[in-house]
């Protein structure tokens, strides 16, 4: 069994990351206070988030944007959901 951390986005007690998921600040709240349930969760928006918004990996801005919905969706009121 792995740490457990107190989920900001489920809003309870569940196992932590194993790693940091990304080399930044939001990174390290990532794995201090979101669950892998949540995180999994996340890939799943990700995905939707590549898709509609048309975003490439080989875009600098990709990472700002993804980074944006990332803080949104874990520590906001929810992460903007793509126009149509």
């Amino acid at each position: 069994m792995g740490r457990k951390v107190l989920c900001a986005k489920l809003q309870r007690e569940a196992e932590g990351m194993p790693f940091r998921p990304f080399d930044n600040q939001l990174g390290q709240r990532i794995f201090d206070s979101i669950s892998m349930e949540a995180w999994k969760m996340w890939l799943e928006h990700f995905k939707m988030i590549m898709n509609e918004f048309r975003l490439s990996p080989a875009d600098p801005r990709t990472n700002e944007i993804l980074f944006q919905q990332a803080e949104q969706f874990f520590f906001g009121a929810g992460a903007q959901r793509p126009p149509d």
